[in-house]
């Protein structure tokens, strides 16, 4: 046999694996592509207290009420400051199945960890808790999306003169471990994943070579709003299809321009028309800006743009419903104007008051209710101490537990219900709207 024929062999042997299933191998199931929302849909976050900051959840939240503005979609934070996925299942019921999500995201691992190097026992037992919480969800009917731990910034820490070892030096790595598990599950399961370590870890790395002392987690533990709106983009990017916001393109044709636009006027000096997009850019709360810049989501996740073809060369004013938004060469123009970043567009303004609407609904409602949920802990803790202890007192402490659930439930309606008069609010607010382009030469 010549080489050649060998060389074929061999690779024929080698890749024959690949090519086929071989007897006996399992079937593994397809892996969630993208999640698939409904008018109708609700999207449970179920967390630590990452989520309860409601902050990611909150700039998720945005996207989809200004890109799908005619889908109705529901939104659900669960997330409890200090909880484990043991924790998790006590108060799934009422937390997360009693919303019948479609969709529940998973961000535990933080605390599940024990802040330490690896330990066996520790990582078993959040195993058998994240086992049953991926169950849980299955037996809904839903579909779980489990995500990473996010990053343990030790240099975050180091800057505080916080010396824990040998946390410092192996947690981050440990949340590495545990998020790796995570995206075996996914893959034997047929679920969704997203990859919450990894852009964290990079974006700070790349900044740490010009800007030593960068963080986008001062406590090494919870992201601030630069941070999460960088998570809010892992997820995006990880499990959400991605659409223009609009792309007008205005070109030559028979001899004059035309394009994807209503009443077009021409003359020497000036082009006007009028264009309703279908939906609205990505635009998030001012905090949350440096984030989206980093994550580098505006022509990405929410392109608006703007194409003129066969301009004459010069500069030109481009005004939408009246408003100067800027300036640009016939070249430029021509490449493409994008106008997703444009503070001055009313687009981006229309959005910036979506986000501003979403923030209050997060700050007046969706807080609050979290902080009665970790409260509720705190009590059913208190009560199950008393009960380990046989406190002589038990009977009294059950009875006033009760009735301080009983005040918690009455309150959280409340606070729920001021959510629904908000989100009712934000769907008057996110329709798009037709608007007037003109595209004026400058002398």
């Amino acid at each position: 046999m010549n080489r050649t024929l060998l060389a074929l062999s061999a690779f024929a042997i080698v890749a024959a694996p690949l090519d086929a299933q071989q007897p006996g191998a399992p079937a593994f199931k397809s892996i969630v592509e993208k999640i698939d929302l409904q008018d109708g849909d609700t999207f449970v976050f179920l967390g630590d207290s990452i989520t309860h900051q409601c902050l990611y959840t909150q700039y998720v939240e945005d996207y989809f009420y200004t890109r799908y503005p005619k889908l109705r979609l529901h939104f659900h934070n669960a997330g409890v400051g200090g909880d484990r996925a043991k924790e998790a299942i006590v108060r799934f019921d009422e937390d997360v199945a009693a919303f019948k999500p479609k969709y529940v995201t998973m961000l535990l691992g933080m605390n599940d960890g024990a802040y330490r190097d690896f330990d066996k026992t520790v990582f078993d037992t959040y195993q058998r808790g994240m086992t049953t919480l991926l169950d849980s969800i299955a037996s809904l009917g839903a579909t779980a999306i489990p995500m990473t731990p996010t990053m343990f910034d030790t240099r975050a820490k180091r800057l505080q003169n916080d010396n824990g070892e040998p946390r410092n030096t192996y947690y981050n790595g440990v949340l590495s471990l545990y998020g790796s598990w995570l995206r075996e599950q996914a893959e034997v399961r047929g679920l969704g994943f997203v990859d919450m370590w990894s852009p964290l870890n990079n974006l700070t790395i790349k900044k740490r070579k010009t800007e030593p002392n960068f963080t986008m987690i001062g406590d090494g533990v919870h992201p601030g709003p630069i941070g999460q709106a960088v998570m809010a983009a892992a997820i995006i990017n990880d499990m959400v299809s991605r659409s223009a916001v609009a792309s007008i393109v205005i070109g030559e044709k028979a001899g004059k321009l035309a394009g994807n636009v209503q009443d077009l006027q021409q003359s020497e000096t000036r082009l006007s028309f009028t264009h309703a997009a279908a939906r609205l850019p990505w635009v998030l709360p001012p905090e949350a800006a440096v984030g989206m810049q980093l994550a580098q989501v505006g022509r990405k996740f929410s392109m608006d743009k703007v194409t003129v073809r066969g301009l004459k060369p010069g500069k030109y004013e481009l005004k939408i419903d009246g408003q100067s938004v800027g300036t640009f060469s016939d070249g430029h123009f021509g490449a493409g104007v994008e106008l997703s970043a444009n503070e001055k567009a009313p687009e981006y303004q229309q959005a910036l008051s979506v986000a501003m609407l979403n923030k209050k609904r997060n700050d007046e409602a969706y807080r609050p209710v979290r902080d009665l949920y970790g409260a509720l802990k705190g009590q059913r803790n208190e009560l199950a101490k008393a009960e380990l202890q046989k406190d002589p007192a038990l009977d009294a402490k059950k009875a006033a537990f009760e009735a301080w659930y009983g005040e918690m439930k009455t309150k959280v309606v409340a606070l729920l219900a001021k959510a629904k008069g908000l989100e009712d609010e934000i769907y008057v607010a996110n329709q798009p709207k037709p608007h007037q382009y003109e595209i004026a030469a400058l002398q």
